[in-house]
């Protein structure tokens, strides 16, 4: 039997020549001298302060399902974005980021040390700002629609939860500036609840970041509503889950995650080989995602295509 053709992956990439090389966790970075930056979503998958593997497709869902949010909400908030040179590539407005990270949440959910139900299951009610009733069980619908920012930890440290009075007590924004990102999140999540709803999903909470512009002005950065800095559900299995103490039908992802720490302490152990199929499932699972979320086609790179000679084409023009 002949072996199926492997997906293509992007794994890094250097572009010789381009100024200002910053390789992060998932994207390698370029910032060019009139002010632009080049952003390459690569295909790592990051988590525990490492790299475990590298899934197919991965980069360029992000990118795409990314644009897609930014189209579909830049009448609410202006972003970074330029243009689109590559399916991996985004070239935007090189930001000043602000140093808070804007979480908004409609549920009783998450997994991290600053979520607000490993805090409520620790016995918190107030939290961010905000006191929570008792009562609540995981993954039940908040009373209201919360904001849950947190320090962006620019430096490899850990981000800590803020309240509004501690984000202004330390500097950290502006009144204006806190205004206007705040409501800018509440109408970019309102937004995503509805158009994810007429998918069958359900957005239960996102993150965002904002930057400056070298005029001042905020605009939103990175990236939105993608599976990895958002937390989606499915709708038409909710309730029935909920009822029964169920966690939610999700684009569970957590694969590789799971199996690597289900054999090593994968903050100190070496990672073990993982399994090509866990691969292949997890990068299905990406490819399921952007199309729930965005309603459109997946259109793949080739089998065996060369997705780091593609880039650099598609750059070649920017090297100047």
């Amino acid at each position: 039997m002949t072996s199926p053709p492997l997906r293509p992956v992007l794994e890094q990439i250097d572009l010789p020549g381009f100024p200002g090389h910053y390789r992060g966790k998932v994207r390698e970075n370029y910032d060019l001298a009139d002010g632009r930056r080049i952003l390459i979503a690569t295909d790592r998958l990051s988590a525990f302060d490492r790299i475990l593997a590298a899934i197919p497709y991965k980069g360029q869902v992000l990118t795409q399902t990314a644009r897609y949010w930014f189209e579909k909400t830049a009448d609410i908030c202006p972003n970074h974005v330029l243009e689109y040179p590559d399916p991996n590539v985004v070239v935007g407005r090189r930001l000043d980021i602000l140093p808070v990270e804007i979480v908004v949440r409609a549920f009783l959910a998450g997994t991290t040390g600053t979520s607000v139900l490993t805090l409520y299951s620790q016995g918190a009610r107030d939290m961010y700002g905000v006191r929570l009733p008792d009562g609540l069980r995981p993954n039940q619908r908040l009373p209201n629609v919360i904001l849950t920012p947190t320090s962006k930890a620019f430096d490899g440290g850990h981000d800590e939860p803020l309240s509004p009075a501690e984000i202004l007590g330390q500097g950290l924004l502006s009144p204006a500036q806190w205004e206007e990102v705040s409501a800018c999140a509440l109408s970019l999540f309102e937004r995503g609840q509805v158009l994810a709803a007429e998918r069958g999903l359900i957005l239960a909470d996102t993150k965002y970041e904002f930057g400056l512009d070298p005029e001042g002005r905020i605009l939103l950065a990175d990236e939105i509503h993608t599976p990895d800095s958002s937390r989606y559900w499915m709708s038409d299995s909710y309730e029935q889950r909920f009822e029964a103490g169920q966690r939610p039908d999700s684009f569970d992802k957590d694969f590789v995650r799971s199996w690597v720490s289900g054999r090593c302490d994968p903050y100190v152990d070496p990672i073990p080989d993982i399994p090509a199929e866990m691969i292949e499932q997890t990068s299905d699972v990406y490819v399921d995602a952007f199309q729930r979320i965005t309603g459109q086609a997946f259109d793949p790179p080739p089998p065996g295509q060369d997705i780091v000679a593609r880039i650099r084409r598609n750059l070649a023009a920017y090297a100047s």
